[in-house]
């Protein structure tokens, strides 16, 4: 058995290349993103796009529709990864996903009403709205005054799971009541869908600063796994550590929805396959498991729009079709370590 210094700096060399190898993976994804699709550009065209004139088709087509497209896919899904492995820590639980607070629920409710009265150019703003105003909705009703702590994470939960069904409810209804014309907008927005999707700088940003404000309390949520009591008599300020964590990932999701709408598994599969290499250390698991989702949603999104072009398949298909197998496979992996 090696001792405790060899193993720590093997674990930390492992660490390191897993984090490079993902950066790699990351850029060959979007560079992939950029040449294919409809119109197939070579790398020596990209590159001129790139780095020279920007008035012809190509530099069109690669700088103003694919690069900001791959970008909002590439913080989607980066996003989506980041809460759901600070939902897994928060409520102890393997498979707690974004999703698993109704944030998205009350998003798709206020982005398919936009759609409904004809602001569709406005359901990315109405969907963060929609989920901003659900995740204020979940944790003011899951407060418990008479605990020690603000949230206790089995109330949360079982709030989130009520809340979620009532908005569930409410978007049945609104498909019901939908004009054909605009049902096929309504459920590809269900599905997840970035043909719309623009802002990829400001939406790479917001990934950004959300992952360095998690690193922040990463050390914390490392104690935090070991039980309250245990981060507790360490020092940790439990409570206020839990509600950063929280909003962090709240909010993460609520930017993720009102960018490509509802998209499954991201959130529970990149964290799960992550914590399988790098081990379950948060200073590590997750910057490694938002650069593993946000480069899934960009190869994801570009089979989406190349498999069947000219026609454009949602994203959330391809991602539930690829998520359901690999997560029972890395849920049959792990059951045998």
């Amino acid at each position: 058995m090696p001792p405790p210094s060899t193993a720590t700096a093997a674990g930390r060399r492992r660490a390191a290349s897993a984090i490079g190898l993902l950066v790699g993976g990351c850029v060959a994804a979007i560079v992939l993103a950029l040449l294919v699709g409809s119109v197939p550009i070579d790398a020596g065209r990209l590159l001129a796009a790139v780095l020279g004139e920007r008035t012809d088709a190509t530099a069109t087509i690669v700088l103003d529709l694919r690069l900001p497209r791959a970008l909002a896919a590439f913080a989607a899904g980066g996003l989506l990864a980041l809460a759901g492995t600070l939902m897994q820590v928060l409520m102890r639980n393997p498979l707690a996903d974004p999703y698993v607070l109704g944030i998205s629920g009350g998003a798709a409710v206020a982005a398919l009403t936009a759609i409904l009265v004809g602001l569709s150019a406005w359901s990315g703003m109405a969907a963060l709205v929609g989920a901003l105003v659900s995740t204020l909705l979940v944790f003011g009703l899951a407060r418990d005054r008479d605990a020690g702590v603000p949230w206790v994470a089995t109330r949360l939960l079982l709030t989130g799971v009520v809340v979620a069904a009532g908005w569930g409810a409410l978007i049945a209804l609104l498909l019901t009541l939908a004009p054909d014309a605009a049902v096929r907008g309504m459920l590809f927005w269900l599905l997840g869908d970035l043909s719309a999707a623009s802002g990829g700088a400001p939406a790479i940003a917001a990934l950004a600063v959300a992952l360095a404000a998690a690193l922040l309390v990463a050390r914390d949520l490392n104690a935090i796994t070991r039980g309250e009591d245990a981060a507790m008599a360490l020092g940790v300020a439990v409570p206020q550590v839990a509600l950063v964590a929280h909003v962090l990932a709240a909010t993460a999701t609520a930017v993720a929805v009102a960018l490509a709408g509802s998209i499954g598994f991201v959130g529970l599969l990149a964290p799960h396959a992550m914590r399988l290499v790098v081990g379950n250390d948060q200073r590590v698991l997750l910057p490694a498991a938002t650069l593993a989702g946000g480069m899934l949603l960009v190869v994801a999104d570009t089979l989406a729009r190349t498999l069947v072009a000219p026609l454009q398949l949602p994203v959330g298909v391809l991602t539930a079709l690829v998520g359901v197998p690999a997560f029972l496979f890395l849920l049959a992996r792990g059951g045998a370590r």
